[in-house]
């Protein structure tokens, strides 16, 4: 029997799924419904959008002129406060004769932070530098040695005293919460105690009663004129706050290994620190690199509160700037707005800083 053959039709290609116009066809305008919600949403956006530029920049007045600023509330921004007050806000109570110290002292100390990001500075050599670097920074906010004038502690403020309350509490911070996290995992029954106690105490109170702690309750149990000083106060209790936290953030991460491990390390003849240190360590940190970047942002973040022990930070400085200067203080709106883009930089930074790490690790487990 003769079969005639019938080629088949051309069928359509493929439709393209995906590109901008594919994703938004499927995400936003998939119906009659979606469709008029988005359309809704993108106009509010626009307007939204367009309200804010004609706020921020079309009508905004750049110039640090009060009578013009006042002129324009309501209708345009006054950037003309950052121009008069961004040296106060800044620097806080630091001596105007003296701002190129700190500075100088903040340019230091934050290029010996991106130079420890980079693998380069990865070397022994590296905590030589980091002692080097944190002594000429209190020695130039200080001051008192080779001419120059003493300043103070509770004159330092703004951005260098972030910097600094950050910087040096999470370098002390780590390895505490290193050390605790492994106490909470001992087989000794009196170093697992003392750490146990030691978490769910810090845990279990906020940061603002710790530094009230620290600041004024501590004083009163040591002789008269024999306290340290309130800024090391501030940093013990901001380093042991944030050490808690992090300890549990590690101990999650050892927790995570299989026993596999450590019983591969002790068929190898490996003790219990080279075990930790070589095997087990570099695993659980490199799995809890997000959770321990996110508590490195939220303690930069966090020591704003310092203001309650009358350490001017860069908020307690953008208060004492703008709050008492009745010209100026109608808009501390757009200085909230400048030092918050100098918060989102700093915290932006951090997490890229973190998602690159996390992509370092994971070339190296697919090798």
């Amino acid at each position: 029997m003769n079969q005639t053959f019938v080629p088949v039709p051309p069928r359509p290609a493929p439709i393209k799924m995906e590109g901008l116009g594919p994703w938004l066809r499927n995400n936003l305008f998939s119906s009659i419904g979606n469709t008029l919600v988005s359309v809704g949403v993108i106009a509010l956006l626009l307007w939204a959008a367009s309200s804010a530029l004609r706020w921020a920049v079309f009508n905004a007045v750049t110039a640090a002129d009060a009578d013009a600023c006042q002129a324009a509330r309501g209708i345009g921004a006054c950037w003309g406060v950052i121009n008069e007050k961004a040296r106060i806000i800044l620097l806080g109570r630091y001596p105007l004769a003296e701002h190129w110290r700190p500075e100088l002292a903040t340019f230091l100390l934050l290029g010996l932070v991106v130079a420890s990001c980079s693998r380069w500075f990865w070397k022994p050599w590296l905590g030589l530098i980091w002692l080097v670097v944190l002594t000429a920074f209190f020695t130039l906010m200080g001051g008192g040695v080779l001419g120059l004038s003493k300043v103070s502690t509770d004159q330092w403020g703004g951005l260098p005293l972030t910097v600094m309350l950050t910087v040096i509490s999470m370098t002390i911070a780590f390895p505490i919460a290193v050390a605790v996290a492994l106490g909470r995992r001992s087989n000794m029954p009196a170093i697992k105690t003392l750490c146990v106690i030691y978490v769910e105490l810090i845990r279990g109170v906020p940061l603002i009663s710790v530094l009230f702690m620290a600041s004024f309750m501590f004083p009163l149990f040591m002789p008269i004129g024999k306290s340290p000083d309130v800024l090391i106060r501030v940093i013990v209790g901001i380093t042991l706050f944030a050490a808690a936290y992090m300890a549990e953030i590690v101990r999650g991460g050892l927790q995570s290994l299989s026993k596999g491990q450590t019983e591969a390390a002790a068929s190898l003849g490996l003790g219990y620190w080279q075990t930790q240190i070589k095997i087990v360590l570099p695993q659980a940190l490199g799995t809890v690199v997000p959770s321990i970047m996110n508590n490195f942002i939220s303690l930069f973040k966090d020591t704003s509160l310092v203001t309650i022990v009358s350490l001017y930070e860069l908020t307690g400085a953008l208060s004492l700037a703008v709050g008492s200067d009745p010209n100026w203080r109608p808009f501390k709106i757009e200085a909230y707005l400048f030092i918050a883009a100098i918060y989102f930089t700093c915290c932006f930074a951090m997490s890229r800083y973190s998602l690159w790490i996390e992509r370092r690790l994971a070339v190296g487990k697919a090798r």
